[in-house]
């Protein structure tokens, strides 16, 4: 049984380690990178040569790429509503500060930099229809979204741990895309977002195993929680203008499976990578309903890779208004 009674003891207990997260998984803002450092200086003479540039190397890149890029980007634009919950999390006070508000708005801070490069490199690019772009990033925020998470601080690391690991995996590919059709400026700023997803992950996988070692089967039960509900992407309820809550997301996750950015066999991996890291088979002093969710959890991999074999993606692009530039394609 755990020594804890509510979850808030727990965050209080290990809240002197979140400092040295920080240290750990946070980079100075003296020393991290910028969006200005893979942008055009409008204050150069040699701007409009590299805006051309840009745009010339777009050229290259497919339909599904383009849907799948803005779509990365306007999931990162909806920060506003990642930071709103984050922050809401029980044992994270904003009105008291401490060690978990300052991670929460530090976390905030490397992360707004990522859609602010992509925004910009869109706008830049002639490849797209930036007005329409722009309703759907206000939609998304404005819609707000539920991660089936409430105040639970277990089930919210649960959720960005996995969901760091995605947006990792989504970057990544997507610059290795860009790379292969010689897009390097995309491809090193897809390259470096995907490295502070990275190091997010790997920040947010650790709180998660410091709560396992305090109050392990209640931890267990919440991660068995999210699992069976499944992980719902920030980018859920995206839209575009005249659609309704979410009517994008089936088209643009199509468009991410075709090119290979992020499929259902990364959902599969990245559930195998947490239960091994958290060396969920091991675990001792469980409950016996965590006994059970354990080894539910043990075998629901297999099971949810089985259901990945049946998924059939179709050929065909959906047409997307993002995609609507006015000259350039």
């Amino acid at each position: 049984m755990s020594a804890f009674n509510t979850r808030l003891e727990v965050m209080k207990t290990i809240e002197s380690q979140v400092g040295g997260f920080i240290d750990k998984f946070l980079m100075p803002i003296e020393k991290i990178w910028q969006p200005t450092d893979f942008l055009p200086n409008s204050n150069s003479e040699t701007f409009l040569e590299e805006v051309k540039e840009i745009r010339e190397a777009a050229k290259e890149l497919s339909y599904d790429f383009w849907v799948v890029l803005i779509g990365d980007m306007v999931t990162e634009e909806a920060l506003p509503t990642y930071e709103s919950w984050l922050i809401d999390v029980e044992g994270v006070d904003q009105h008291n500060p401490s060690p978990w508000s300052k991670w929460v708005r530090h976390w905030t801070a490397e992360e707004n930099r990522h859609g602010d490069v992509l925004n910009k490199y869109l706008y830049l690019s002639g490849r797209v229809n930036m007005k329409e772009i722009e309703k759907t990033v206000q939609y998304l925020i404005a819609d707000g979204f539920d991660i089936q998470t409430d105040r639970d601080p277990y089930r919210n690391f649960i959720y960005t741990s996995f969901q760091e690991l995605a947006t990792n995996i989504s970057h990544k590919r997507v610059a290795k895309l860009a790379m292969k059709q010689g897009n390097k400026i995309l491809g090193k700023m897809c390259q470096i977002i995907a490295g502070d997803e990275k190091r997010h992950y790997l920040a947010y996988r650790e709180f998660v195993k410091t709560i396992f070692e305090y109050d392990p089967s209640e931890m267990m039960l919440a991660f068995t929680d999210m699992m069976k509900k499944k992980i719902i992407m920030p980018n859920h309820y995206i839209r575009q203008s005249g659609q309704a809550i979410g009517g994008s997301f089936q088209d643009f996750s199509m468009a991410a499976q075709r090119i290979g950015v992020y499929t259902s066999y990364d959902y599969v991996d990245i559930m195998r990578k947490l239960i091994n890291y958290w060396d969920i088979g091991n675990l001792t002093d469980l409950t016996g309903e965590a006994e059970k969710a354990r080894d539910y959890m043990m075998r629901l991999p297999d099971r949810m890779a089985r259901v990945a074999e049946r998924i059939r993606i179709p050929n065909a692009s959906t047409y997307f208004k993002w995609v609507e530039p006015n000259g350039a394609l």
